[in-house]
């Protein structure tokens, strides 16, 4: 598992610092780690390039805390429909509601639907998703984007004969 500080310079890479030399890279990366509080690096003494760590910091540090608060509100047990992620206290699988917010679902639609769950709980699905996807392949299911090949109807009456 990554430490704190890493996932706090794998997002410095992701805002740019991948744009700098490895030499430059590389000293950020042992500046972050040996110290944990720093708020900006300075690169090359005197040099026009200060990387800020504070403010990407503190949105990692928001975003930690969501992923926590979803942590501790979904439950997997195997007891409970054999494993899939819920919302405790429910059976709502989260993944459901991840899926509905995905194609367009209002969250009044939801609530309309769901109204054990609250607007807080709807809005955590996606990042839990994100965050712990399903594991395994996904679930092939070749027939559902084609259609039905030949639709039988048997009209029979209420005595039993066609």
């Amino acid at each position: 598992m990554l430490s704190r500080e890493q996932v706090l310079y794998l997002r410095l890479e992701a805002e740019g610092v991948r744009l700098l030399p490895l030499a430059s890279r590389r000293a950020i990366a042992k500046e972050i780690e040996s110290s944990p509080g720093v708020d900006a690096v300075v690169l090359n003494e005197g040099s026009a390039v200060v990387v800020q760590v504070k403010p990407v910091r503190l949105e990692l540090d928001e975003e930690i805390k969501r992923l926590e608060i979803a942590e501790n509100i979904i439950t997997s047990d195997p007891e409970i429909m054999r494993g899939t992620p819920v919302y405790r206290g429910t059976r709502i699988p989260v993944e459901l509601i991840a899926d509905m917010l995905r194609e367009g679902t209002t969250y009044e639609e939801i609530l309309a639907g769901y109204p054990a769950l609250d607007r807080k709980k709807i809005e955590l699905a996606p990042l839990y998703v994100q965050a712990f996807p399903r594991r395994g392949r996904p679930i092939v299911r070749p027939w559902a984007r084609q259609k039905p090949t030949r639709v039988t109807r048997h009209g029979r009456s209420s005595t039993g004969q066609k």
